[in-house]
């Protein structure tokens, strides 16, 4: 009988402990208040960032006529074995990312406000985005070379007259680019242009020409969200992270 009980004990304390990291690990809904305006983002926080073991933060910007959970779908599982907090926030306006309103002062009110929550690896935070997503993400990497790691995205391009933000870069951040061959939002001349700008600049920028694929991210998405996190992870400030605020007009 005892050898009963204390098999059922240690089933149960088993099943307890499955579930405790399996809810620790699910998408949450959050608001912030961020320049006088009320703003949702997804979150989703591995059980295994204790400040022992502080875990990568990873933003996910997120494509046109979508919201955060549409990048949070398709990372989550990623983020629960690799141990990512993921945080997928939603642009002011769905159509689109824009700066002021988005960001750079927004994602880092979010940034700050998980830091002060939970277990963030500081020198190990990245920025991913999809399409108008990713437009932004290299926007918001060249803005904040020194608070964010790297920036990984997939469809997307710098403008030809974005040098000055190029230039303007304190740190050579580095970017990891997926783009398929027949994308007609984002050529492949295009991309390829992006990449010659920053390298020309003394940017290390890893591309990625995927045969065949359009602009549809998320069929892929596993495989495209795996290159970006290998490359991603194994980037690393040599410093604390350093924000920059500043004055747009």
């Amino acid at each position: 009988m005892r050898m009963a009980k204390r098999l059922f004990i240690s089933c149960v304390l088993l099943i307890v402990g499955f579930v405790i990291p399996a809810a620790a690990q699910k998408v949450r809904k959050e608001t912030i208040e961020s320049q006088g305006k009320k703003r949702t983002y997804y979150l989703q926080v591995p059980a295994t960032a204790t400040p022992d073991h502080p875990a990568p933060l990873l933003l996910l910007l997120h494509g046109s006529g979508r919201n955060g959970l549409s990048l949070m779908d398709k990372w989550k599982d990623l983020g629960a074995n690799e141990g990512i907090i993921l945080v997928a926030p939603d642009a002011i306006a769905s159509e689109g990312w824009r700066t002021p309103d988005d960001g750079p002062d927004f994602l880092h009110d979010v940034v700050s406000e998980l830091k002060a929550k939970f277990a963030v690896d500081a020198r190990r935070m990245y920025v991913f985005g999809h399409s108008a997503g990713a437009t932004f993400a290299l926007y918001m990497g060249l803005f904040e070379s020194d608070y964010f790691a790297a920036v990984a995205i997939h469809a997307g391009a710098l403008r030809h007259d974005d040098g000055f933000i190029v230039e303007r870069a304190s740190r050579k951040i580095p970017i990891h680019i997926a783009v398929g061959t027949v994308d007609r939002f984002f050529p492949l001349e295009a991309v390829r242009a992006t990449r010659d700008m920053l390298v020309t600049k003394g940017f290390s920028v890893e591309l990625v020409e995927m045969k065949g694929h359009d602009h549809w991210y998320y069929d892929l998405a596993p495989k495209i969200n795996a290159d970006a996190w290998t490359f991603l992870k194994q980037q690393k400030l040599s410093a604390d992270p350093r924000y920059t605020q500043y004055a747009f007009k």
